[in-house]
């Protein structure tokens, strides 16, 4: 096709919708794809930072996907590894292994087959990886999500177990009618006592408001399935078999037990996948804010764009796709925007995160688990920080998501992750002061010792969770404003304003592409993605 006529695609936001858009466009279409991104970086929130050689994976992102297509699309970039990890060969653990690697190449339908990788050998490798998450509270472990097991009824004590069980068939018997708030939906799957044990607490720590603050499309959004009776059909299920392949079809999402991980964090994937797309035609720009789309009746024609040293230039395209936050999207618009739109725009709100990480030297907490682990470490991907007297949400233990993601095994490497309104208190506080802070804290609970400390890193991440207050309840105006532009698709987490894992915003933009393709104007499909109870995740 002549370059001069070729048909453009716009993409604000290099995180996984944008880039997979940019895959697909190139793949099936003859649409050129030009992204443009705010940030340095690739990935958006699943990107790996790289601190002194050890790898920050920001929030824990676990590549599985109920969509068979999604798992696929995945393995086709980083096959799954043929050989032990790392870890895998120091304790002789046995893992699922792949034989052979089959690529699908761009714009080709033949198939190349090679030899699994080894990740010892070969760094694009997708390793397969056991999930181990636990919930820390009284000072002990408890299993995530909660089991009503031996382990469980102990630690909570004979007195606080009945109140669990009289109050979760209280609640069994007449449950609350109207679903309202998130309280009300935690309630009617666990019972008040319950809930007031393990998720009001949490939950509150994660979106700053009361439970009862916020709406019940969060729960259907994340953990839709789970409820009492799973999950104790699941532990009845693991006592007799445990499904351990990846596609896991019949297992809820919220208790999946393996997931596939890239041997240097999920930025790797997206890093790799921006490789691709540029080897083949497309472009990427980094450090170019958008701050003004120009439109017309029911198109978008092109974008105003702000780069590193302020300078200004516009850019003309035939299709408009955002990841960027719905708000900064409204705040570019220029015309007239009608006012209610522009209302509902301002009102949504955001959380912000911040991650701490430590490079120990040990930890404090010991390994009284079943689980073998590389210097006894506790066998965690992450533990959920249920304490009161702490700030602190969630920690990440690097060493057991990637053992590639610590420089030097015999140290341990960890993430302490802390939930915030930008600019607020913990926001605004000094590198060197949150540290000591978040030093304090896991030392106040007996995690760690202050003086195995061996190195720290502070990492502020903007707009990381699209939260269900504020304005959020009349987002229809949004999406009908929206919507009525026949060239503009909003994909992915902070584009559509709804806490969508990786594979639901990789499945907008491959609905978007493929609208494209059918010249299907309605936007329907693509908000009808993680709204079945098949794609919901914890």
């Amino acid at each position: 096709m002549d370059q001069k006529n070729q048909e453009k695609a716009v993409i604000m936001g290099a995180g996984p919708a944008g880039l997979t858009v940019a895959y697909e466009l190139l793949d099936k279409t003859d649409i050129k794809p030009v992204i443009f991104e705010a940030t340095n970086d690739i990935g958006g929130i699943s990107k790996t930072v790289n601190y002194r050689g050890n790898r920050i994976d920001i929030g824990g992102h676990r590549f599985f996907s109920k969509s068979d297509k999604i798992m696929k699309w995945w393995q086709n970039i980083l096959p799954l590894q043929g050989a032990p990890a790392r870890d895998d060969r120091l304790l002789g653990r046995n893992v699922p292994l792949s034989r052979e690697y089959v690529e699908k190449e761009l714009r080709s339908s033949k198939l190349k087959r090679s030899n699994a990788p080894d990740p010892e050998k070969t760094d694009e490798v997708m390793l397969n990886r056991s999930r181990i998450s636990r919930i820390f509270f009284l000072r002990k472990f408890f299993d995530y999500p909660v089991s009503l097991n031996f382990t469980t009824l102990s630690n909570l004590g004979l007195k606080r177990t009945a109140k669990i069980g009289t109050s979760y068939l209280k609640t069994s018997l007449n449950p609350i009618q109207d679903e309202k708030s998130l309280e009300d939906f935690f309630i009617n799957r666990f019972g008040r006592e319950l809930y007031l044990t393990f998720f009001k607490d949490y939950t509150e720590k994660v979106w700053g408001v009361p439970c009862s603050e916020i709406k019940s499309d969060w729960g259907s959004q994340r953990i839709k399935g789970l409820s009492i009776k799973k999950t104790i059909s699941h532990a009845l299920k693991n006592s007799f078999s445990r499904d351990s392949s990846l596609s896991q079809e019949k297992v809820e999402t919220s208790l999946i037990g393996q997931f596939m991980y890239p041997k240097f964090g999920p930025g790797q994937m997206w890093e790799e996948v921006a490789r691709i797309v540029i080897e083949n035609g497309g472009e990427i720009h980094k450090g170019h804010r958008i701050v003004g789309i120009e439109k017309d009746v029911n198109r978008v024609v092109g974008v105003e764009l702000e780069d590193g040293s302020g300078q200004q230039k516009n850019y003309k395209g035939d299709y408009f796709f955002s990841s960027i936050p719905v708000k900064d999207l409204i705040d570019s618009f220029q015309g007239e925007v009608p006012s209610e739109v522009q209302e509902v725009a301002q009102g949504l709100v955001y959380r912000d995160f911040i991650t701490v990480g430590l490079l120990l030297k040990k930890l404090n907490i010991k390994n009284e688990s079943k689980i073998k682990t590389v210097n006894d470490l506790v066998p965690d991907n992450w533990i959920y920080i249920q304490e009161r007297d702490v700030k602190l949400g969630r920690l990440q233990i690097f060493n057991n998501w990637s053992p590639y993601l610590v420089k030097d095994y015999k140290n341990v490497w960890i993430g302490l992750e802390y939930f915030c309104n930008e600019g607020d208190q913990l926001w605004n506080m000094a590198d060197d002061d949150f540290t000591s802070f978040a030093v304090d804290e896991l030392a106040k609970i007996d995690i760690i010792r202050k003086e195995d400390l061996e190195d720290s890193v502070v990492i502020r991440v903007p707009k990381t969770y699209p939260a269900y207050f504020g304005t959020y309840e009349r987002f229809p105006v949004i999406r009908e404003f929206t919507d009525k532009f026949e060239n503009l698709f909003l994909i992915g987490r902070n584009g559509m304003h709804r806490y969508n894992n990786m594979d639901h915003s990789m499945l907008t933009a491959m609905a978007a592409v493929d609208n494209i393709i059918k010249g299907e104007v309605s936007k329907d499909n693509l908000w009808s993605v993680n709204a079945e109870e098949d794609y919901h995740e914890e």
